[in-house]
Order: C-alpha cells, then structure tokens, then sequence
C-alpha cells in the first residue's frame, strides 16, 4: 500500500539520525515492553480470550471519542491536501470503530497457536523432542494511516502472546493515541500490564531508533508504502517481515467465460480501489480481447476508472475515454480509480508482464481452461494467486484468520496474509530421564 507525499505515514525515507533522546525513549518503551511480554507468555487462552472481549466492549464504549479524534485528522489532513483514496484509508467513522471492535471478538474465537506442537517424537534413546509454537515476545509496528491496524496489531498480539509497540503515521496520530489509551485502560481492567500495547510517538529520529533496537524488539513489521518499507527493510537492524506494495493484476485468458471475467475485473477494481488487494492492471488475451474489451472499459469509465492502455486497447474502446499508457502506468499502484490495460499474446505473455511489473501480491486469471489455470498458479511468483476469483479476496479477515497484521510478500518465514502463527516463532523442548550424551 504505497502512500503519497500528502499522507503522513512515519517517513523514515530520510532515515533520521536518533539522538540521544530518541534512542532513550525507545529503550525504555522496549524495556517496558519485555517485561510485559513475559506475563502475557503465561496467560491461558481463556485469559486472552477473555482480555481480548473487554478490549472489543471498551472500544465500542469509546466509538464517539474515536470518531471525534478521527474527525481531527480527516480535517487535518484535507487542510494539507490529502487524497480522497488516503482520507478514505484514515477514515473510521462509527460503522468502521464497530467493525474494528468485531474484528477483536473474531480473533478471541480463533485457536491459540501458542503452544502447538508442530512436530516432535520420541528417539531410540527415550529422548523426547517436541518443536513448540511459542511467542515472537516484542512486535514493533510501522505503518501509514490506517488506525485499524493499531487495533488489529493489539490484538494479534495478545492473542499470541506478544507486546506490541505501534508507530503509525503523524496523519491519524489522534486517533491512535485514542485507540491506544482505549485499550491500555482494558488491559489494566482486565488484570494484564497496559504495557501490552504501547504508542511510539516523537519525530523520525525515534523511527530509526526502533529500527534500531536490536536485542530489545524481536520483530519490527513495516505496513504501508515502498518506500516507506525499502527504508526499514535497508536500516533496520531489528529483523524485519517485509509487507510488499500490491501492484495487483487480472488476466483474462483466451478460455475465460467473460461475463464472470467483467465481474471479477471490476469488483477487483473498483470495490475499494485504495487497499493493497485492489486490481491496477488488466491484462486481455486477444482471442478474446474484441469480444470482452468495449464493454468492460465502458464499465470501468461508467464506474469513474480512468483508463491507462496500450494501442490494442485503444483500437477496441470505441467512445470509451482512455489514454496512451507508459512503462510507469504498469508499474504503479494507484489506490485509487484508475486502471492500465493491455492486450497480451498469450499466458506466456501475461505471465511475463506480471514478472515485469508486479509486486508478488496477489495476481488472478479468469479462465476456464484448468491447464491454464494450472499453469498460472505453478509459474506466477505471488503471496497470493487466485483463479476465476476477484484480487480483493486476499486478505485475512477473508481467508478467516480473524484481523490480519499485514500481507507478507517476502518468501522467509511468512507469505501472504498474516495472523496469529505468523506472529509466533519455535522452540525446541527437550525432556528426558538422565539423559547424557
């Protein structure tokens, strides 16, 4: 999710320098927080589950709070010319705060992963190992102005048994801090240290002493645009999961059933065209490309898309308004209504393009033909590759993991939406009876 010079995410492209003061702060926030994560090691998934409803009453309490604080920001930030697609993203009106509280009691009914046993047996010598899910201990979160994610991240995290530290964006800073002391409330009332959660504030030199703390910050997660997550990918020392942009494509291949393939293009579009699982590009097979172009333009236009398209494209839009694309209209991610468009050879082709231009997020074929299909889902690197499904399926909440942390589209540890085990590590427990070696 790329964010634009007007939304305030935490900018850390100019990698201030911390002073001493903001590595200070950080320092004693992580301290705070280490000795949190060691309570919350112990507690029970009853006792989560249980913390995790008085967090989601308490934030419905304070809907009206939340949403005073968020009318602070929308109006700040359309003072300094934000976005529409970025005021869209900030926004969390009561529907929104009640969505957000909901998404809490989902994760409280989700398994608890800590614990698990991911494998183990019993060697020839008696010896017992067992390989034991077991909390990641402090999550440090970056991300741009999306408040739910400060909710989100509070509760992924208590749930499997981390603290967390959250630094959103200067753009939704009165909400967070809302939120934030919201929660911390909920979790003294609920007998857990309000040091669970804690809310990084200051300038961009407490940034990058976050990314800095080695040894006190187990995780750090980056949410928000590329440059934003090349910058803490490049200067953190803290290990990083890397969540990607999403320059998301639907490829309508020679075999697609093309009512079905107009749907998804346009849901995939046009349903929330600010979320990193929005379409930005559509790729067209030209056996099918008369046949399915004129009016699937003319609906993206009638939906308010401003359309980016090869000669090919054009040749076949009729009266539909398009414009000549470049290199850099296939390469963006636009959070907002607009599209680019190309005619394409063959799977071959589209798969080319993809590797091109895309981000390794989610890419969908529509198709009927399963040997197309099967090639699509063996070829196309992606956290997420979907087949006669719209792109804005990929996403936690809808692959029913409960409130997601982010999409991972690195290849280490995490890919692709992740929740609750994404959010865990392991350790090996070894018991024995007098066992020497």
């Amino acid at each position: 999710m790329s964010a634009s010079t007007t939304d305030a995410a935490p900018d850390t492209s100019r990698q201030a320098a911390a002073s001493d003061a903001d590595v200070a702060r950080v320092h004693e926030l992580a301290t705070r927080s280490r000795v949190a994560a060691r309570s919350l090691a112990l507690l029970t998934r009853a006792e989560k589950d249980a913390a995790l409803l008085v967090l989601a009453d308490a934030v419905d309490a304070a809907a009206g709070r939340v949403v005073a604080a968020n009318d602070e920001d929308i109006e700040r930030g359309r003072s300094q010319g934000m976005a529409e697609s970025l005021q869209d993203r900030l926004r969390l009106g009561e529907g929104r705060v009640a969505d957000v509280a909901q998404a809490l009691r989902d994760v409280a009914a989700l398994p608890d992963p800590v614990g698990e046993v991911v494998r183990g047996s019993t060697l020839a010598n008696g010896l017992q190992i067992r390989q034991v899910r077991v909390p990641m201990g402090v999550v440090g979160m970056i991300y741009e102005a999306r408040p739910n994610v400060t909710v989100d991240a509070a509760g992924l995290g208590l749930k499997s048994g981390n603290a967390v530290i959250l630094r959103g964006g200067s753009a939704a800073a009165s909400t967070n801090r809302v939120l934030v002391d919201v929660m911390r409330e909920a979790l003294a009332e609920a007998g857990l240290p309000r040091d669970a959660v804690q809310l990084l504030e200051g300038g961009h030199g407490s940034v990058t002493a976050l990314m800095q703390a080695r040894g006190l910050v187990d995780l750090l997660i980056p949410r928000g645009g590329a440059g934003l997550i090349e910058s803490v990918v490049t200067g953190s020392t803290v290990p990083v999961i890397e969540t990607g942009i999403g320059n998301c494509h639907v490829y309508v291949d020679a075999g697609a059933d093309l009512e079905r393939a107009r749907a998804i293009t346009v849901n995939a579009k046009t349903h929330r065209p600010s979320v990193c699982n929005a379409a930005e590009s559509l790729l067209v097979h030209r056996d099918v490309a008369a046949d399915f172009l004129p009016s699937a333009l003319a609906e993206l236009a009638d939906a308010g898309v401003r359309l980016h398209v090869d000669q090919s494209t054009a040749d076949l839009a009729g009266d539909t308004p398009v414009e000549a694309a470049t290199d850099e209209d296939y390469a963006t991610e636009y959070h907002g209504l607009e599209m680019s468009v190309a005619v394409v050879e063959d799977i071959d082709a589209a798969i080319e393009h993809v590797e091109r231009y895309g981000s390794q997020h989610s890419e969908a074929i529509v198709t009927e033909d399963r040997a197309a299909a099967r090639r699509w889902v063996a070829e196309v690197d992606a956290a997420a590759v979907l087949v006669n499904a719209s792109t804005r399926f990929t996403d936690g909440g809808e692959f029913g993991f409960g409130a997601e942390i982010g999409i991972s589209t690195q290849k280490l540890h995490a890919r692709g939406p992740m929740a609750l085990p994404e959010l865990t590590t392991t350790k090996w427990v070894v018991e024995g009876e007098g066992h020497i070696r």
